[in-house]
């Protein structure tokens, strides 16, 4: 799958995010790279302060990173269907994350 193609999926799932939520979400930047250097099997990587860990002394601060990474994710699709969902699934997952969700919940939620 193109990279171009892969990061119209990643906007897709985006646009899929409740509006609510998607208001909600502050100073977040979500960024599609091939691999992370430390854990190359890795999907995704939320790289900042989540929205509950945030005091009144946070501000000035550059955005909060989301990575998804594509080619990891390649790694464990056999069509592109199973692209489609394991995007969605890794966007949701992340951006639970900038909301202060931790992996023990996203697994008992459904979304490990």
């Amino acid at each position: 799958m193109s990279r171009e193609r892969f990061e119209e999926l990643v906007a897709e799932a985006l646009d899929e995010i409740p509006r609510e939520l998607a208001r909600a979400m502050d100073n977040v930047v979500v960024l599609v790279e091939d691999r992370d250097p430390g854990d190359p099997t890795l999907l995704g990587l939320y790289h900042g302060v989540a929205l509950t860990e945030r005091t009144s002394q946070y501000g000035g601060e550059l955005p909060d990173r989301i990575f998804i990474y594509r080619s990891a994710i390649l790694d464990i699709c056999q069509t592109d269907e199973d692209v489609v969902e394991e995007v969605a699934i890794t966007v949701v997952h992340e951006i639970a994350h900038h909301f202060g969700i931790d992996d023990a919940r996203l697994h008992d939620l459904g979304w490990g």
